[in-house]
């Protein structure tokens, strides 16, 4: 009788550990498709070609819903990319396109700002025209692609902005002074900005490509050597440099990685570099090293 007592009290604690694992197992299993199911959304401007066609992909193979921007998309849908018509240098545009991605998805979790404009010239003889299509581009357009997101991250209280700038950006080259000029005031203005935003919850940061073997320098404004010039010779020996680091550059795939675990990363930081070493390097060298040292290594790199 003791025996069968002892079973008769065993018996609701066993089939009760029983309905507990089977009911974590349910709400683990529930869990996991809800999380499949729900993927973050990404915006990537400038996602046609180069960089941002390459961080495109890799997102979309990561399992992240892509959106891409380009002038004049080609095709509605490539490689995992939803394409959407999107000019910088065009407010409307921006806010039609950044409207149809919220009413399709109803969220945007990371905005990519990737589109822009190489430009290349003695600066006496760039014209002024190029100057300002290069900040309007490189620097207003960014800034008007982040306020019009900017409305809907903070409904969510969540969301990740990053600027791709440049490694030319921290530092004044020779014959890219205006290229220089446009990505050294967006990685200001992104200091400034991520503090306003922090409150919400919308993190933001920098990573500044070094050369990558894209098709960046087809694309890029090149003043003209002109013939005569007081900066024929000098230039067109540097835009000869400068052209050959591209066509020599890193594997874009290596900024794509970099995107991704930025992405990831709970707490960014300010500022990430990308690129070979001694490109990286030489951002901290212009820091420790004296002013007119530092200008020398330049001087002797390209050759002047």
């Amino acid at each position: 009788m003791q025996e069968l007592s002892e079973q008769r009290l065993l018996l609701p604690e066993t089939c009760f550990l029983k309905e507990l694992i089977y009911c974590n197992l349910i709400r683990v299993i529930i869990f996991a498709v809800m999380a499949n199911s729900t993927q973050n959304v990404v915006l990537i401007t400038g996602a046609s070609s180069g960089i941002g066609k390459s961080i495109g992909e890799y997102l979309h193979l990561q399992g992240y819903k892509v959106y891409g921007t380009s002038r004049s998309p080609k095709q509605d849908h490539l490689n995992g990319i939803h394409f959407l018509s999107l000019d910088v240098t065009k407010p409307e545009s921006i806010k039609e396109a950044v409207a149809k991605l919220i009413a399709i998805e109803g969220q945007l979790d990371v905005l990519i700002n990737n589109a822009g404009k190489g430009i290349t010239g003695p600066l006496e003889e760039t014209p002024d025209e190029e100057v300002q299509a290069a900040f309007d581009t490189n620097y207003f357009g960014v800034l008007r692609v982040i306020k019009a997101v900017l409305p809907q991250m903070r409904k969510q209280r969540s969301g990740t902005i990053i600027n791709i700038t440049s490694i030319a950006g921290y530092m004044g080259l020779p014959y890219r002074g205006i290229y220089s000029a446009t990505k050294s005031a967006l990685e200001i203005t992104t200091e400034a900005y991520r503090m306003e935003l922090k409150e919400f919850g919308i993190k933001m940061t920098n990573i500044a490509p070094g050369d990558f073997a894209t098709n960046i320098a087809a694309g890029r404004f090149h003043a003209p050597v002109i013939k005569g010039s007081a900066y024929e010779k000098n230039y067109g020996r540097t835009l000869a440099i400068m052209d050959e680091h591209v066509d020599h550059g890193e594997d874009p795939i290596k900024m794509a990685k970099k995107v991704h675990s930025v992405i990831l990363t709970e707490h960014p930081t300010i500022h990430y570099r990308v690129g070979a070493f001694m490109q990286r390097i030489s951002v901290a060298l212009k820091h420790i090293l004296p002013d007119k040292l530092f200008e020398k290594m330049l001087l002797n790199h390209y050759k002047l």
